[in-house]
């Protein structure tokens, strides 16, 4: 496969190229079937990885990530330092460029990971933010991969798709070539904005969006069923929501409708009884705990990639 340089940051799923998206998923693969064969991060070269937000999949993967490739992470809690006080994200971004070779963190607005990527000269990785999840989305690829050819699958994502997993998936499965099925109610869709980027780049990729607000409809014949938590940490509408979800429960009824060898994705953690029940969650069409360790597999790519020129 021919390299390509990569990009600055990566904020957001089209901050690569397809053809750069390939490369991940491809170093992702080869990095799976053995881990300890590239050593980018030898040095050690430090990374830092900010928390702003609670972590469990995120800080795993990455800090045994980094590890892996040879490096030394330097895992940040953000409400223990400066930050947590008050100190500039521009500042903070400014000092850590001096001392580590890229800086992952999982923060809330886009505007702060922006600010800090405005302001580092090494590379930025977003490991959620409100409006975008690329690092799972890498790894949500590389798992269906592993079944399925990506260009011409669909894929059905069910719930509240207003959000940086719905943003994500729309963005990443089109620059893959997928057909992407949201079933969600009107006020939990995509934005205009992210429907009409996805427009873009389906004309390319030859992959399409549909966005029903009838669940059947969204999974019917389906290859990969996707979902993700109703209610997040500090939501205050938790009632509401899961009421007017409630019908886009990710269920055996439901996922009848999708092809008789559909895999069943959640980016975890899962609500169980919610958003997914336990006999999807558990039964044979699921691949989410492959999909949860997918993400050291493409962390760890996308980190060698991003600095193999650097």
């Amino acid at each position: 496969m021919k390299h390509t340089a990569p990009p600055k940051h990566f904020l957001k799923d089209d901050d690569l190229t397809v053809a750069q998206q390939a490369e991940v998923l491809d170093l992702a693969a080869k990095m799976k079937a053995d881990p300890y064969a590239y050593p980018a991060l030898a040095g050690p070269k430090s990374v830092a990885v900010v928390f702003e937000k609670p972590s469990t999949r995120t800080r795993l993967s990455f800090d045994i990530g980094i590890a892996e490739l040879g490096g030394h992470s330097v895992v940040i809690d953000a409400q223990s330092t400066q930050l947590g006080r008050g100190e500039t994200v521009g500042d903070t971004a400014r000092v850590l460029s001096r001392y580590v070779s890229a800086i992952v963190i999982r923060t809330f607005g886009d505007d702060r990971i922006e600010e800090l990527a405005a302001n580092a000269s090494v590379p930025v990785v977003n490991a959620l933010t409100d409006g975008w999840h690329p690092c799972q989305l890498l790894a949500d690829l590389q798992t269906v991969a592993e079944h399925k050819p990506l260009k011409g699958t669909s894929i059905a994502y069910l719930g509240d798709a207003a959000f940086n997993m719905g943003n994500s998936t729309v963005i990443a499965c089109s620059m893959a070539g997928m057909h992407v099925r949201i079933g969600a109610p009107e006020d939990y869709q995509p934005a205009p904005e992210v429907l009409a980027r996805a427009a873009e780049i389906n004309a390319a990729t030859g992959g399409s969006v549909v966005v029903t607000e009838d669940p059947v409809e969204a999974v019917a014949g389906a290859d990969v069923v996707s979902t993700d938590a109703w209610v997040s940490m500090g939501m205050a509408d938790s009632e509401k929501r899961i009421e007017e979800l409630t019908r886009y429960q990710l269920n055996g009824e439901l996922l009848a409708h999708a092809a008789d060898d559909a895999i069943v994705l959640h980016c975890l953690p899962a609500h169980r009884g919610e958003e997914i029940t336990d006999e999807v969650m558990d039964g044979p069409h699921s691949r989410v705990f492959d999909q949860a360790e997918n993400r050291l597999h493409a962390q760890k790519a996308l980190l060698a990639w991003l600095l193999r020129e650097r």
